[in-house]
């Protein structure tokens, strides 16, 4: 589960992340240079999840996540493209790595493959759990800023990789 408007009430320490985006743009400035925007971001809508899913992510069995365009939009953000970049925060708000968006689709929540749901690396990989607890997490966050979720709600897929610090990098 990717970031989200929830997020915002968790803390983001700025100018750590904006050191951390310095240090990868010495050692990588081609990749920068076709993906110079990021953005600072939490997993989830919780500081346990935040850190729950980050953790699996540090741990190499979370290489997906997916959003709802909506929450985008409320966030006044643009959609991701291939090659941006973002930094994802723990609970607390440190910066612990930089991904970078490797492969991008827009789709309805019944377009989801059983090899996507075991790339999010959540629960038990099956599609059948991404299925139950996203629905319970998109219908939680939609309602978390006044609307009504639905299957039918294009959500943006993504496959990521980590991209910083080297001791993480795919």
């Amino acid at each position: 589960m990717p970031a989200n408007i929830f997020s915002a009430a968790l803390p983001l320490d700025r100018p750590a992340a904006d050191r951390m985006w310095e240090a990868y743009r010495a050692a990588r400035p081609r990749a920068v240079a076709a993906g110079p925007d990021y953005t600072v971001e939490h997993f989830g809508d919780s500081a346990r999840l935040a850190d729950e899913l980050l953790e699996i992510v540090l741990s190499g069995r979370k290489r997906a996540t997916s959003e709802l365009v909506d929450d985008f939009i409320a966030r006044g953000d643009a959609v991701p493209r291939i090659g941006s970049h973002w930094i994802a925060c723990d609970s607390t708000g440190a910066p612990r790595i930089v991904i970078r968006s490797v492969e991008l689709r827009v789709g309805a929540f019944d377009s989801v493959d059983a090899e996507f749901a075991a790339d999010e690396g959540e629960d038990d990989l099956s599609l059948e759990s991404w299925q139950r607890e996203h629905r319970r997490y998109w219908t939680r966050v939609a309602a978390a800023r006044g609307a009504v979720w639905s299957e039918e709600d294009e959500i943006v897929f993504e496959r990521f990789a980590v991209v910083w610090p080297p001791e993480h990098a795919d």
